[in-house]
C-alpha cells in the first residue's frame, strides 16, 4: 500500500542532510531514503588514509559547528562519523537500508518504489551525489584477466593490492595521492597523466581555499547555457598537517614513473599518448590563472600578504623520464582507475536524462515540475559539490520546493 508525503529526498549524504535541515526549518513533511547508513559512501567508499582536501572550516553543514583546528584536515572516517551524528541531531527523517527501485510520474507527483515500501510524493529531490560510479574506460576490458583492477571507492590501502607494479590512471587529487601512497609502500608505480591542475596548498601565507573563497571564485555562478554537470578536474592537493604540496615533479622525485594519457591496450601493451609535455604546460597555465585570481583579490581588497615568487615557478617532471611509448601488461599487477566518476540512474523513469545519462537541470530545477537535484558539480556555482557549498544550494532548492508545494496546494484548494 502506498504512503504519501510532501517531499522525498533520495540520498542521506551531506547534500541530502543539508536539504533535510532546510526543509525542517520550513516545516515541510518529508522523508530521506538511503540505501545504506547515513553517509554510506563516506563510511564504505573512502580509503583508510584519506583526508579531506578542504580545511575544516569548509566542512560544516547548516547548523553544524566546525570541529578541530579551523585550518586542519579531518579524515574521511571522522567526517563519516560527523554525518551520522548530524543526521541524529537534526532529527532527519531517514529511512535507512532503503534502496530505490523505481521513480515514476504519478499524476501531479511521483511514485517511489523501494525495498522498504512504496511512497507517493508531490516533490522529489535526487541527492545521490557526484561520486556515483567510477568512470572506467571501455578499453579496461582488454586488459589481461590476471591484472587486478580497482576504483578508488574500493581501494583499501597498498596492502590490499596484489604484489607487483601498479598503474594509476588519472592525475588529479585522487590519482596523485594514491600514486604517492602506493609508491611509498615499496611498489613501483606508473602514473598516467591527463588533464589536471597543479595548485599550491598554501599561497601568500594562507591556505589556497581561504583565498579562493574570499575572492568569490568558489561562488562564481555557472553559465545558464549549460544544463548538465560540468566536468572539472580536482586540484592536485593533499590534506596534511604539514601543508605539503603534491605534484608530478614531487611524485617523480619519489620514484613514480610519469606517463602521458593512457589510450588503450594493443598487442599486450598499454599505450600512452605523447601528450605529457602538453598536459603539464596546460596545467601550469591553469595554476597561473588561479594565482592571478588570488593576487587581484589581495590587491583589490588591500590585504597585507607576503609575496610568494616560488609559487609562480614551473615544476614539471622530466618529459623523457618515461621513454617508452607503452608499457607491457605483464609488468602490471594492478590498475587503479582514478579517472573520476559518472552518474547512473537506472531507477529514474522520468524524462530528465540527456544522451549521456546526466540529469538536465537549471541550477537543480529539472524540466519536470516538482523534480529537483542537488550536490552535482558546478550545479549552481563552483562549490556546488563542496561540502560547504551544499548548504547554500540546499537553501535555493528548498525555496523552489516550497514554491512548488504552495502551487500544488493552491490547485487542490
Amino acid at each position: 500500500m502506498s504512503r504519501s508525503v510532501d517531499l522525498i529526498i533520495i540520498g542521506a549524504g551531506p547534500a541530502g542532510l543539508a536539504l533535510s535541515w532546510s526543509m525542517r526549518q520550513r516545516g515541510v513533511d518529508h522523508l530521506v531514503l538511503e540505501r545504506g547508513r547515513v553517509g554510506e559512501r563516506w563510511h564504505s567508499e573512502r580509503w583508510p588514509g584519506l583526508r579531506l582536501l578542504t580545511p575544516n572550516w569548509m566542512n560544516a553543514l547548516p547548523g553544524m559547528a566546525t570541529v578541530g583546528p579551523v585550518g586542519g584536515f579531518m579524515s574521511a572516517s571522522d567526517f563519516a562519523g560527523r554525518l551520522t551524528r548530524y543526521g541524529t541531531r537534526i532529527a532527519a527523517p531517514v529511512v535507512s537500508g532503503c534502496a530505490v527501485q523505481s521513480v515514476t510520474q504519478d499524476g501531479d507527483g511521483f511514485r517511489v518504489l523501494s525495498t522498504a515500501g512504496e511512497w507517493r510524493c508531490r516533490a522529489l529531490v535526487i541527492a545521490t551525489g557526484a561520486c556515483d560510479q567510477a568512470a572506467i574506460p571501455d578499453w579496461a576490458s582488454a586488459l589481461p584477466r590476471q591484472v587486478w583492477q580497482v576504483a578508488p571507492s574500493h581501494y583499501r590501502g597498498p596492502d590490499s593490492l596484489p604484489q607487483g607494479n601498479v598503474l594509476v590512471v588519472g592525475a588529479s587529487a585522487t590519482g596523485a595521492q594514491l600514486a604517492s601512497e602506493i609508491q611509498a609502500s615499496g611498489r613501483k608505480v606508473t602514473l598516467s597523466v591527463g588533464r589536471h591542475v597543479r595548485a599550491p596548498r598554501r599561497y601568500r601565507g594562507r591556505d589556497v581555499f581561504d583565498w579562493l573563497d574570499g575572492s568569490g571564485f568558489l561562488r562564481e555562478a555557472r553559465s545558464r547555457a549549460t544544463s548538465r554537470p560540468v566536468a572539472l578536474p580536482s586540484l592536485q592537493l593533499v590534506g596534511r598537517p604539514d601543508n605539503r604540496d603534491i605534484d608530478l615533479a614531487m611524485l617523480a622525485a619519489q620514484g613514480v614513473r610519469i606517463a602521458g594519457r593512457a589510450l588503450g591496450v594493443s598487442q599486450g601493451r598499454v599505450r600512452f599518448a605523447p601528450t605529457l609535455a602538453t598536459e603539464c604546460a596546460a596545467s601550469e597555465v591553469r595554476r597561473r590563472k588561479l594565482l592571478t585570481v588570488i593576487d587581484r583579490h589581495i590587491a583589490g581588497a588591500g590585504i597585507e600578504a607576503p609575496k610568494d615568487p616560488q609559487a609562480w615557478e614551473a615544476r614539471v617532471p622530466p618529459v623523457a623520464q618515461f621513454a617508452g611509448a607503452d608499457l607491457p601488461t605483464q609488468e602490471i599487477a594492478t590498475v587503479v582507475w582514478a579517472t573520476g566518476f559518472r552518474r547512473s540512474y537506472p531507477w529514474l523513469r522520468v524524462p530528465v536524462l540527456d544522451a549521456a545519462g546526466e540529469i538536465v537541470s537549471d541550477g537543480g530545477v529539472t524540466p519536470v515540475d516538482g523534480l529537483f537535484t542537488l550536490g552535482l558539480p558546478f550545479m549552481r556555482h563552483r562549490s556546488s559539490a563542496f561540502i560547504h557549498g551544499f548548504g547554500r544550494d540546499a537553501e535555493a532548492i528548498a525555496s523552489a520546493i516550497s514554491h512548488h508545494l504552495d502551487k500544488c496546494a493552491a490547485r487542490a484548494a
